[in-house]
């Protein structure tokens, strides 16, 4: 049996937090605002996986209403859903990416990306791949305010 899943999230950028995306720390002057530690990427990715294996959802697995979430490290919440759907017996056959930021460039720390994804899910890093995309200056992804990703997953059972 195989099942595809699609991720998304989307967070504000604001002043005085860190941007992380796919588990690496970004510099730049502002982060995702958000209730664990805001990794868009890392989000889109457990929504498809949870997607895939008909689990449910980021939302329902780490509710913001619960405070022992606010701040999490989302690779360890990766790696939760990760265990939980390796449970049920599905294997990852691939995952492709799309983060969408206007600023910092993407392309300079993309394999470092690449090889966090993997590391996290334990699998081979040519079996994910993350591409960027600006927003043309259009709002709000290109104009800075906030920064959105898109994940798909194959899974096989």
């Amino acid at each position: 049996m195989i099942r595809v899943g699609l991720g998304y999230d989307l967070h504000r950028l604001v002043e005085g937090r860190k941007l992380f995306l796919g588990g690496v720390e970004f510099d730049f002057s502002k982060g995702e605002q958000g209730h664990s530690d805001g990794d868009v990427l890392l989000h889109a990715v457990t929504d498809a996986l949870l997607g895939a294996s008909g689990l449910g959802d980021i939302g329902s697995y780490f509710p913001p209403e619960d405070e022992k979430w606010k701040d999490a490290d989302s690779k360890l919440l990766l790696q939760k859903v990760w265990n939980d759907v390796r449970n049920e017996g599905w294997k990852i056959v691939n995952i492709d990416c799309v983060i969408k930021l206007e600023k910092p460039k993407f392309l300079p720390k993309r394999q470092e990306v690449i090889n966090s994804i993997a590391q996290i899910l334990e699998i081979e890093s040519s079996n994910v791949f993350v591409k960027a995309k600006t927003g043309e200056k259009l709002p709000p992804i290109g104009t800075s305010q906030a920064v959105e990703a898109e994940a798909v997953c194959l899974l096989e059972k």
